[in-house]
């Protein structure tokens, strides 16, 4: 559990993240108008919605999952019980490698307890096998982070700067 940070600029396109934005900046102009809050809390929900979409078209589940979203900080919370470590930690990463999404608020709980993998920010010129390289001291073991990192990634090849990828203890 806790609070994880993710760049707002990158990944997937799910919302209009502007809108939120802008209906923020809007309730800020307008704070005691109840109609501008509730366009905030709509634009909000639909919002928390194509996330946890997002995340059952992965195949990941979760018991009682719950997905909230605030447009004004950027912040996902995600809810439930996952049946162990692995997919707890790609529904975090589902929540945050969302354009628009800057930190996720991880109160979930697992079944089965496992030890956490650590988690890798790509940058520009990373590949799978020069992160592999680093962290493990092997290129050729870049199929793990792959397949750790699935459904996800749907090839080794298609990362991009400031997605985050889970990377398992070797």
């Amino acid at each position: 559990m806790g609070l994880f940070s993710f760049i707002k600029e990158a990944g997937e396109k799910l919302f209009g993240s502007k809108d939120a934005q802008a209906a923020t900046v809007e309730l800020k102009q307008k704070p005691a108008d109840p109609v501008t809050q509730e366009k905030v809390n709509q634009l909000n929900r639909a919002a928390a919605d194509s996330i946890k979409a997002y995340i059952r078209k992965q195949n990941l589940d979760a018991r009682d999952l719950n997905v909230t979203f605030d447009g004004a900080t950027g912040t996902v919370s995600v809810f439930g019980t996952a049946p162990d470590q692995a997919t707890k930690e790609k529904i975090v990463l589902c929540c945050g490698n969302v354009e628009g999404v800057s930190a996720v608020n991880d109160q979930m709980s697992v079944t089965a307890k496992e030890p956490e993998a650590k988690f890798h920010t790509v940058v520009k010129g990373d590949t799978l096998s020069k992160i592999a390289k680093e962290v493990y001291g092997d290129a050729m073991k870049y199929q793990g982070i792959f397949e750790a990192n699935k459904p996800m990634l749907s090839h080794p090849d298609k990362i991009y700067p400031g997605q985050v990828l889970r990377i398992p203890a070797a």
